[in-house]
């Protein structure tokens, strides 16, 4: 496969870019960012583009493509109404109806979180965008799209952006995952479970926690 993974300078789009150049299916990572991500890898391939809001300068360079892994996002924590629409909505969109109709065969992957609002009903703001975003991808011409609903994600060892949050409540992680498994899963499994989306689908558009570890699982 070659893929396109999203948000490499955050902690979980880290995650999946080293989880995939390290796939021995996956030929291509193309990672689209406003930075470098800081990583060299034969597999590894790289578009630096200060507005991610216009992708068609490159898009001669995103043809070709089997599945995005959509992993840029923001919290709705201090930010306007307005600035985390056009991040979290807008944004995401544009790359999907841009990679749309390059890659009608495409498995979009993107992530979403727990707790997201289907209905667009709700009284959470962060949740109803959420789940237009979700909704509005779903409607695009991709051979599939998944929304993935983690919640807690342990990161892996030798990451440089894990949250400094999820490096101080880390070891909450085993008691979360006895307690609650559904609610807390690792970065490997995120990764994992999106790549085997991509290779062999699932009865479900939206995957929640126990999905993810459940696809992860099925090598």
């Amino acid at each position: 496969m070659k893929v396109i993974v999203t948000g490499a300078t955050g902690m979980v789009g880290e995650g999946v870019m080293h989880i995939c150049l390290q796939d021995a299916d996956i030929e291509e990572v193309l990672v689209i960012g406003r930075r470098p991500c800081g990583v060299q890898h034969p597999k590894l391939k790289e578009i630096i583009l200060p507005d991610l809001f216009n992708l068609h300068p490159v898009s001669a360079q995103l043809a070709g493509y089997d599945a995005c892994y959509f992993c840029l996002g923001i919290t709705s924590i201090g930010i306007s109404a307005d600035d985390y629409y056009r991040t979290t909505y807008t944004l995401t969109m544009h790359f999907g109806e841009i990679l749309s109709r390059l890659n009608p065969q495409m498995t979009f992957c993107y992530i979403s979180g727990a707790g997201t609002d289907s209905t667009e009903k709700g009284r959470s703001r962060w949740a109803r965008v959420k789940g237009k975003t979700e909704n509005d991808l779903m409607k695009l011409p991709f051979r599939q799209v998944f929304a993935l609903r983690p919640g807690f994600i342990k990161s892996m060892e030798g990451m440089k952006k894990t949250n400094p949050l999820y490096k101080y409540v880390g070891w909450l992680f085993p008691i979360g995952r006895t307690l609650y498994p559904a609610g807390f899963v690792t970065l490997e499994e995120l990764s994992n479970a999106m790549i085997n989306l991509a290779r062999k689908g699932y009865s479900k558009k939206v995957i929640e926690g126990k999905d993810i570890i459940q696809i992860a699982r099925n090598d």
